[in-house]
Parts: C-alpha cells; sequence; structure tokens
C-alpha cells in the first residue's frame, strides 16, 4: 500500500485516538473481567497517547495503537485499516503457524492448512517450517504479516528430510465482509475415512446470519449419511469462528432444543439481567421472510447483544452418540462454543489441545481514515455459566500434534480421532 494512502497530520491521528478511547469506555466488554476497572487502562493510554500520535510511520503508530488496546486483556480487540495489507497468517494463508523448537531454536511450523487457501495452492504441507519471509529470516515471536492483492516469498524448509525450496504465495484481493481484513477459508469440506466414518472439516462459520454455511453443512451430512456413516469425526481444527452458522452444526449434535449458552452486553451485565428473559435465536432463517423477522427483531425490538442460542431441532441422526470432535489451541470464538457446548451436554467426545479461549461478540467501528477498531461488545457464557473467555475447553481426550509425524504425512491428532470414532 502507498504510504501516502494512510499519511496522517498530527490532529487526524490524535482525533482517531481519541474516537478508540471513547468506544472503550463506552462499549468494551471482557467476561474474563466483568467488573473490570478502566480507570489503569485510561491513565496508561494518556500516558502513552502523545507517544503513539507521533509516532514517526504509519506502521509504527499501528503498531502502537494495537499494543495499548491489547492491555485490556481482551481477545477480538484489534485496529486495523480497511486496505489490509498487514494481515495475520491464520486470515491471509487460511492456515496456523506453531512456534516450535527445531534444531536448538524456535521456528514458525505450519499446522492447519485449509483445502484451496493460498497456503494450499502455493503446495505448503502440515509440519513444514518457514523460514525466510521475503528474503529476511523469521523467528518467533516475530510474526509474519501479509498483503491482501500481494506477492510473499517464502523460503520453508522439511523437518524430516532438512531440504529447503523457495515458495511464492499469491493472495486474492478480496476480503471478507464485515471483519477485519482476511481470505475466508472454505468453511465445509468433507470425506469419509474407515468403515461408516465421515469426516466433516469446518475451517469458519462465514456470515452473520450463516445461512450459505447451513446449506453447505446440510449437503455435507446428508452425502455422508447416504454413504452409511453411522459416526462422524468433526474437525474444527484451525477454526476462525465467525457468526450465527455455528447453530446448525450444534443443531446437528442433538435432536432436540437446547439451550446452547447466552452472550451478555456491557449494560445486560451492569443491570444484571436474567438469561431466562432474553429473546432467544433457535433456528438459521431459510428465506427473505426469516430475515426480515430477525431484522425486526434485534435491530429494532431489541437493539442489544444479549441473547440466548438454541439448537433447531433437526431430529435424530445416525450419529448420535457416536461423534468425535477435534480441537487445537487454533480452534477460536464460535467453534469454542460448539466445542463447549458438545462437552457440556455429552454429545461429542473432544480430542486435541484446549482451544483458544477467545470467545466475545466483537463489533468493528469506524474511527477516521480508513481505520477501524474492532472490539467485544458482549460477552459469552454457556448455559451452564462456564465463561470460555481466557480459559478455552479442553479436550476430553489430550493429543499433541507431532511435527515430526506431521512433516512425514501423519496426523497423530486425526488419528486418535479415528480410533475414537470406531470405539464409539
Amino acid at each position: 500500500m502507498n504510504e501516502a494512502e494512510t499519511s496522517l497530520t498530527t490532529d487526524e491521528r490524535a482525533a482517531i485516538a481519541a474516537k478508540v478511547k471513547s468506544l472503550i469506555l463506552s462499549k468494551h466488554v471482557n467476561v474474563a473481567n466483568p467488573r473490570q476497572d478502566y480507570d489503569p487502562w485510561v491513565r496508561e493510554f494518556d500516558k502513552q497517547v502523545h507517544e503513539i500520535v507521533d509516532a514517526p510511520f504509519r506502521e509504527d503508530f499501528e503498531t502502537r495503537m494495537g499494543s495499548i488496546l491489547q492491555a485490556l486483556g481482551s481477545s477480538h480487540t484489534a485496529f486495523y485499516h480497511k486496505v489490509g495489507d498487514r494481515v495475520p497468517v491464520q486470515h491471509a494463508l487460511n492456515a496456523s503457524l506453531r512456534s516450535v523448537a527445531v534444531n536448538g531454536s524456535r521456528s514458525w511450523v505450519f499446522l492447519n492448512i485449509v483445502e484451496d487457501g493460498p497456503a494450499y495452492r502455493s503446495g505448503i504441507k502440515n509440519g513444514e517450517v518457514l523460514h525466510v519471509f521475503d528474503g529476511k529470516p523469521l523467528e518467533p515471536p516475530a510474526s509474519p504479516r501479509f498483503q491482501l492483492g500481494g506477492k510473499h516469498e517464502l523460503q520453508i524448509r522439511g523437518i524430516a528430510n532438512g531440504e529447503t525450496r523457495c515458495v511464492t504465495v499469491e493472495i486474492p484481493n478480496r476480503a471478507a465482509k464485515d471483519r477485519p481484513p482476511m481470505i475466508e477459508p472454505k468453511s465445509v469440506s468433507y470425506r469419509t475415512a474407515g468403515p461408516g466414518i465421515g469426516i466433516i472439516r469446518v475451517a469458519s462459520f462465514p456470515g452473520a446470519v450463516g445461512l450459505d454455511f447451513a446449506r453447505s453443512l446440510d449437503a455435507a451430512v446428508s452425502t455422508l449419511k447416504q454413504k452409511g456413516c453411522s459416526r462422524l469425526i468433526v474437525d474444527l481444527r484451525g477454526n476462525i469462528g465467525g457468526g450465527l452458522g455455528s447453530l446448525r452444526l450444534m443443531s446437528y449434535l442433538c435432536p432436540g432444543r437446547l439451550p446452547i449458552g447466552y452472550s451478555m452486553s456491557r449494560e445486560g451485565i451492569r443491570k444484571g439481567w436474567s438469561k431466562e428473559r432474553l429473546p432467544r435465536i433457535g433456528s438459521i432463517p431459510s428465506g427473505k421472510l426469516g430475515l426480515l423477522g430477525m431484522a425486526l427483531k434485534f435491530k429494532v425490538l431489541h437493539r442489544d447483544r444479549s441473547m440466548v442460542l438454541q439448537t433447531e431441532g433437526l431430529g435424530e441422526q445416525p450419529f448420535h452418540g457416536r461423534i468425535v470432535l477435534l480441537v487445537d489451541e487454533f480452534s477460536h470464538s464460535a467453534a469454542e462454543m460448539v466445542a463447549a457446548f458438545a462437552k457440556e451436554n455429552h454429545l461429542a467426545v473432544l480430542v486435541g489441545n484446549r482451544t483458544a479461549g477467545e470467545v466475545l461478540g466483537g463489533a468493528n467501528f469506524r474511527v477516521g481514515n480508513g481505520y477501524y477498531l474492532r472490539m467485544p461488545i458482549a460477552g459469552w457464557y454457556t448455559w451452564m455459566e462456564s465463561c470460555i473467555e481466557g480459559a478455552g475447553v479442553e479436550p476430553d481426550t489430550m493429543v499433541e500434534n507431532d511435527i515430526v509425524a506431521l512433516s512425514e504425512g501423519k496426523d497423530p491428532q486425526m488419528m486418535a480421532a479415528l480410533e475414537t470414532a470406531a470405539s464409539l
């Protein structure tokens, strides 16, 4: 991006900083710390604001603003420009990077590469090391940032054989609607594995309402049932979260209508609203009339993010009682809601690593000159009052993905899930 596109005067930066501060103090919520005292943060913000505003370069301004926001201690909190030239790997390449000790030093290793994403199309494999990024050696904690519509040169090294190769990654010039700059991954893919076992990988829950996702998931489930699958593995590793589409997945985990959990805004927490009296969402709208009804309910009659989610009552499925969920530390947000609901109601066996612990209802706010503040305006609780934010969801069976095994084309977590599914 041309520096002139976001070259700001000191007054413009000061106005952006003031807008950010005002939004935080009026709307920010963090259920991991529901009675948060904002005075220490305000004092630190006021102490740093001149340094932030007077930063010599655009990147310094954005980095310093992001740093002060991280001091709030909440997930779903970011400061970014709409152009999208500093996009993290999970949102740019549809893959995860884990910091791993390799030959005595820390290295970034690729995991969770999503089918048809930029990393996948570039031929990058799970278990390979990102050694050099755009000509510069890269070691954790320094992490790469990518440009939508750009090309990046990566030097990739194999762990098992030590061979090095150069890869050019091309990132499409498109962004997901109503989300920070990112390439939306292919949300649903599926296959059969073993006698009667179906595998569905869910990499995200795109769309605020999730209608297209629900249709894709319905098609996947229908096909697997036609193939005689009576056991199901749902792979949520690397899932970046998303919208209401997660309701359809949770509805497939049980036959009837069960309360899943509830979100609570800052006002709801302050006033002590009862979950039983909150409005409910118990289905994904199937057409324009349903969408209109939902818009009327939540944008006119109840203009608040406090609400209850309840499963849709899709009826008995052949795989009920024989479901395995795969999760890891890169399973975020709505994926963690699915995992917590399944574990709390004993609807599936969870295999893998503890999830990210980032479950807040985020919203994007324009703060001027193409910049946005993303921050949480609602917290999430399970129906049994558990708070996942900052804690994550622990699997029933902890299985670490061995990096050497991954580099050899093996997947220990999936192998454990297959064994578990076959035993159910």
